[in-house]
């Protein structure tokens, strides 16, 4: 049982509710690496910690110098920040979470018991119908439980603190309890990290509430860089632009009552690329411009200016044309050509491309990949990302290629905030995105593309080298911390002493029934030398297959299988 401080809280308004957040937010990034932890294979990219961490900081940064005393207002505000900056599956589960929440006490000026209860349970049903395949023994479940405790203490009591004290009790049973309902936590044995997130951001409200010390309650600067150390910039990696409108211009609005539609009309009025979304407490832009003054300069009539960031494409663009290097020449591909990337043409469909490694990120722009947004493993993109990325596309419709399964939930809410047709093609790896890039066809539809990509992306097999990252005993594999495991399809199958046996015991464990090419993009860690070595070693002992080796240049992944 909780310690309550015996001193009774009837209920809190909008300014004793937002250090409360940011409370959540510094006892959430004390136990980042905590939650990081919990990840069920011992892969180096157990983010989720990371994740709900940036995710709440970009909820945290739209009301950090808002002074509110309405709750609904006050959460409207942190719930559009969360949006944009959701980050991974559990940090846009986790901005569904707090987007319902927000829409649980619209109107409300303080939070009681009862506002409490309605909040948490429509951030409850708005998380379960923000993800296609709610599974149990999740965030979800935990989100869910916790919800139906705030209803239960809103009927025996009137005291906040009381409810809250009884939220958080449940929360830390239902985490304990995630193992009992999903086998794959059990048999791993660690609890959900989502769930554990989840009750890390309650366990810090509460504690403030408590008058219980929580240190680093303002975010730091600096500590925040550390986070994003990895984190490509916002609307980075873009290849497409007009000569006449060579600056990127992004910049956030922030007032009350602004008028979105008069922002929007004189932005676009402006340049090209424009966007422009939010409502009248924040407004995001995006547009390219000739003279980036003077969005910045339109922006403040309506509001405060802030988050401005300014990029010249014409830089962007020479360095890009200094490293691409065009994959495998000799083989045949429907790709579109990167000539038409200068050209004056615009594709029919650019492609969005979320991708990690250079050499990566070369082989999807010599495809014919629009942007690049950096990303994957251990540092999943944000929405607003991404969104930026297919604002800056050339073309009216867009195809996203996520190729992580953690990145998919923020490329899907990005899709659906933008104002242009964006269809995302729900590649979970990085071979899934070569093979559906491919595929593309700039005389088909939108539609035609996305099924014949995703049809494309279904027929690659995936195989993932990397290194323990902790002892675990999971599939009939008792792992040690520093061994060379394997991953074939996102599944732990191969605990090896070295890389190489990793991939040979992969291609072992595959079905190579009708296969007849097998690409290894080799890693940071890998020298080329060793990974032609291993190729024409693999050529000798499998000779009905066809080896070929490519400069991935990814992290933490000294090889990524691609059979063909």
């Amino acid at each position: 049982m909780s310690v309550s401080s015996g001193v009774g809280m009837p209920a809190v308004d909008g300014h004793r509710l937002k250090p409360m957040f940011s409370a959540a937010l510094s006892w959430l990034r004390q136990h980042q690496e905590t939650v990081n932890a919990l990840n069920v294979f011992p892969v180096p990219d157990g983010d989720t910690g990371t994740n709900m961490t940036l995710t709440m900081t970009s909820a945290w940064d739209e009301i950090a110098d808002l002074e509110e005393s309405h709750v609904g207002r006050l959460m409207s505000k942190l719930a559009h920040g969360a949006l944009m900056g959701a980050r991974g599956n559990s940090g846009v589960i986790l901005s569904q979470i707090l987007r319902g929440f927000a829409y649980g006490v619209d109107g409300h000026g303080t939070l009681t018991p009862a506002t409490l209860a309605s909040a948490m349970r429509v951030a409850a049903d708005t998380a379960y119908k923000g993800v296609v395949r709610p599974v149990e023994g999740t965030i979800l479940t935990v989100a869910r439980e916790m919800s139906e405790e705030a209803v239960a203490a809103a009927q025996e009591t009137d005291d906040l603190l009381r409810a809250m004290e009884r939220v958080v009790e449940r929360g830390r049973a239902s985490v304990a309890r995630t193992p009992s309902l999903l086998p794959v936590l059990r048999q791993a044995g660690v609890v959900d990290s989502g769930g554990q997130g989840l009750l890390v951001i309650f366990e810090g409200m509460l504690r403030h509430m408590q008058g219980l010390p929580v240190e680093d309650l303002v975010v730091q600067e600096v500590e925040l860089s550390q986070l994003h150390a990895h984190a490509q910039p916002e609307g980075a990696g873009l290849l497409e632009f007009d000569e006449a409108y060579p600056y990127d211009v992004q910049f956030i609005v922030m007032g009350e009552g602004l008028d979105v539609e008069a922002i929007r009309s004189g932005i676009e009025a402006m340049g090209d690329c424009p966007l422009t979304v939010g409502d009248p407490s924040a407004v995001k832009v995006h547009v390219h411009v000739a003279d980036p003054g003077k969005p910045i300069s339109f922006g403040s009539l309506f509001g405060s200016v802030r988050d401005v960031v300014v990029e010249d494409m014409r830089v962007q663009y020479e360095a890009y044309s200094a490293t691409r290097e065009v994959l495998q020449a000799s083989r045949s591909a429907p790709a579109v050509p990167v000539a038409l990337l200068a050209s004056e043409e615009k594709p029919n469909i650019s492609v969005v491309v979320v991708s990690t490694g250079r050499g990566l990120a070369d082989v999807f722009r010599s495809l014919g990949a629009t942007a690049i947004v950096e990303g994957g493993q251990t540092m999943n993109p944000s929405t607003a990302q991404i969104l930026d990325a297919v604002a800056g596309a050339a073309s009216d419709q867009v195809i996203v290629l996520p190729n992580n399964k953690n990145v998919l939930m923020a490329a899907q809410q990005a899709a659906e905030v933008s104002s242009k047709r964006v269809m995302v093609v729900p590649t979970s790896s990085l071979p899934q995105g070569v093979a559906a890039l491919l595929a593309l066809d700039q005389t088909a539809s939108l539609e035609e593309n996305a099924a014949a990509m995703a049809e494309s992306a279904a027929e690659v097999v995936t195989g993932e080298v990397t290194q323990a990252t902790r002892d675990v005993q999971i599939n009939g594999l008792h792992v040690k911390e520093g061994d060379a495991i394997g991953l074939l399809e996102d599944e732990l199958v191969v605990d090896a002493q070295s890389y190489d046996e990793a991939v040979r015991w992969l291609l072992a464990a595959a079905d190579l029934d009708g296969r007849e090419l097998v690409t290894l993009y080799f890693g940071e860690q890998v020298t080329e030398v060793d990974a032609q070595a291993l190729a024409e070693a693999l050529s000798e002992e499998y000779e009905d297959l066809e080896f070929e080796v490519v400069a991935g240049g990814q992290p933490y992944y000294p090889y990524i299988l691609s059979i063909e």
